[in-house]
């Protein structure tokens, strides 16, 4: 088979085609033929040699794909050859064929079709278990999400908003502001010209906030927060480390939890897919929540892709297909 191999660290120009040995199977795995797999933030930090794959994981980036099982491994049942699923990855998405867990697969939703669906695993296991599992966001409270017009972003606010919460965005371009609003957010704040902090805290403060920054922002997060707000942090791009105010998280009984999901052991893996397709997929298939595509490209074609990614002129998914 083929695949896009890293071949060192470096720009997109380092994304090659490559023939590559087919995947073995291993107890409770499929095999599954790639429809086509989406480009997230964490395949161009893997690229980079900045976030390598979990231990056992494909060295091939891709964090999700979609397509059809071929062969199944030892020991799995309640899926059939020819079943067309989607799927969250540790990696190896950027290929031909991948060996995936089966309890990391899940059927494609009514009224989605199997291109597309490659762009709902990742932001959908990615939002749901850090909104709901960990943030606990319920019906009329104020979620602040950053990267509003990103794959997470665009999928975090129509998911917020079918639970009955209050969406704030921000996002740096009007374009992305205006498609944000589209999707149901209220608030919407363009980072360029709008101090966030001030804007949120005037609109009553957020319950929880969703962070992509780290480090660069978490002075502001904590000042947007209500009392008993909660920070959920599941990216660095603004850097690892900055002062916390314990004071100011004292005084309004504040929360801070970072997470991540790719290292995950397969079985949390498991039981959030599993809260997916219970509380997600009814939401996609009755139209509540639609994958939200910037643009399709071939799979050869994934250092343009990385280009498009890393220039943010995107809104949603960057999908890469056979």
């Amino acid at each position: 088979m083929h695949a896009i191999r890293i071949t060192e660290p470096g720009g997109p120009e380092v994304l090659a085609w490559s023939e590559v040995p087919d995947p073995i199977l291993q107890e409770g795995e499929v095999l599954v033929d790639v429809a086509a797999t989406a480009v997230n933030r964490a395949d161009v930090s893997q690229r980079q040699g900045a976030y390598p794959p979990p231990p056992g994981a494909s060295e091939y980036p891709g964090l999700e794909c979609s397509g059809s099982i071929v062969e199944l491994g030892p020991g799995v049942e309640g899926w059939s050859v020819g079943d067309q699923v989607c799927a969250l990855l540790s990696g190896g998405g950027y290929a031909e064929r991948v060996a995936v867990p089966a309890g990391q697969l899940l059927p494609i939703p009514e009224g989605v079709g199997l291109v597309e669906a490659a762009a709902l695993p990742e932001v959908a296991c990615t939002v749901w278990s850090n909104l709901v599992m960990v943030g606990g966001l319920k019906a009329g409270e104020t979620v602040l999400v950053h990267g509003g017009g990103s794959g997470i972003g665009t999928f975090a606010i129509q998911f917020a908003r079918a639970l009955g919460a209050r969406v704030a965005v921000t996002a740096g371009s009007r374009e992305k502001l205006e498609r944000c609003r589209e999707l149901g957010a209220e608030i919407t704040i363009d980072y360029r010209t709008e101090d966030f902090t001030e804007r949120v805290r005037a609109e009553g403060g957020a319950d929880l906030v969703l962070d992509i920054m780290g480090g660069s922002y978490l002075d502001g997060n904590l000042r947007s927060l209500a009392t008993n707000g909660r920070l959920v942090i599941i990216g660095l791009m603004g850097g690892r480390r900055s002062e916390i105010d314990l004071g100011r998280m004292l005084a309004k009984r504040l929360s801070v939890q970072a997470t991540t999901l790719r290292s995950r052991p397969a079985p949390e893996k498991a039981m959030i897919v599993s809260g997916v397709l219970e509380q997600v997929w009814p939401l996609v298939e009755d139209g509540s929540i639609r994958p939200v595509v910037d643009r399709t490209l071939p799979l050869r074609d994934a250092a343009e892709a990385h280009r498009v990614m890393e220039s943010s002129a995107h809104t949603g998914k960057i999908l890469l297909s056979r």
